[in-house]
């Protein structure tokens, strides 16, 4: 987290834009009257990732008049998950509040989740329960990947995948983000036993422009479920992630042999003209198994100084603009 002070600001709302030069002005207003409605405390934390239209142009004349506003201008476009874990880090308030800047998340329904953070949940998730998506390209795969993401995880939500969510800083502040593994944060801090619920959330047709998201990435899901299963269950001790697929190879290895080792003593049976595949995949399987041993073991070393070393941020901040004191980094 950043060097300011955080003890005044109640909530932080956290928003990463790419090219939303159509909608920034709408988006700050429909932000700023919802927040100035709840009675708190708070800050709007722009993110602009890169953008190449008039976005950050536009943050910044915002800036100039808003003390409440703050703008992270990333040096180039890194994706949604670093730009929202810069936001994360910048952002002072004792809720954090994250959501896409496209206007398909609604800022007028910002006080539901706080009321669940003021009940005492520790994260509250949002859930598109009538989803306006494409039906082959968003919907069946989103369903998918959210079933998955529940039975791998053991977190009962239906909606991995939006950005629509709010969390006390204490449970936020301690994770760390990578890959493209911000649909997955409550998943990732169910580790910790945060206290976790699901609220429905409109699904808004995107009202100007077009998502770049398409049928490719839900491939990269399914490499993020894969990611997501190790880092929940196996980060800590990847050799026993790597050694009972080992197990598994030299058993099966150990067996083969064993037949083929039976046939020659008991059979006098010629090892390699009856049984010369048979012995050629007991070979392989061995060796494959001491591979992977070989593999969680340097797993088991690259764990501990992963979790020894400092942490290195994904993203790379150009300069944080704010009203009165604007920070180079």
């Amino acid at each position: 987290m950043d060097n300011y002070s955080h003890a005044d600001i109640d909530c932080s709302v956290v928003v990463p834009l790419y090219n939303e030069a159509d909608v920034v002005n709408e988006l700050y207003s429909r932000l700023t009257k919802t927040m100035s409605q709840t009675g708190l405390c708070y800050e709007i934390v722009f993110i602009d990732d890169g953008s190449t239209d008039k976005t950050l142009q536009l943050l910044k004349g915002i800036v100039d008049k808003d003390d409440k506003v703050v703008v992270v201008e990333l040096r180039r476009n890194f994706g949604q998950t670093p730009a929202l874990a810069a936001g994360f880090d910048v952002a002072r308030g004792r809720i954090i509040i994250s959501m896409d800047g496209d206007l398909q998340h609604s800022p007028e329904e910002i006080p539901n989740f706080l009321e669940k953070i003021n009940a005492g949940y520790d994260v509250v998730s949002g859930w598109r329960k009538r989803r306006v998506d494409n039906l082959i390209r968003r919907k069946i795969p989103s369903r998918v990947a959210n079933w998955l993401a529940s039975k791998i995880s053991g977190v009962d939500i239906h909606d991995f995948g939006t950005t629509f969510k709010a969390y006390r800083r204490e449970v936020i502040e301690e994770l760390n983000l990578y890959s493209e593994m911000h649909r997955f944060i409550p998943a990732l801090l169910s580790r910790s036993g945060a206290k976790i619920i699901e609220i429905p959330v409109k699904n808004i047709v995107r009202p100007k422009g077009s998502s770049s998201y398409g049928i490719s990435r839900t491939f990269r899901v399914v490499f993020d479920l894969i990611t997501l299963r190790f880092l929940l269950g196996y980060v800590t001790r990847p050799l026993h992630f790597f050694g009972r697929v080992a197990l598994y190879c030299i058993v099966a290895a150990l067996l083969f042999s064993a037949y083929i080792l039976y046939d020659k003593f008991v059979y006098n049976v010629p090892i390699f003209v009856a049984h010369a595949p048979l012995a050629g995949a007991a070979a392989v399987l061995l060796l494959t198994g001491l591979i992977f041993i070989a593999t969680g073991l340097i797993g088991e070393m690259i764990s501990r100084v992963y979790f020894e070393s400092t942490n290195k941020k994904i993203y790379s901040v150009r300069k944080i603009h704010r009203k009165e004191n604007p920070t180079a980094h």
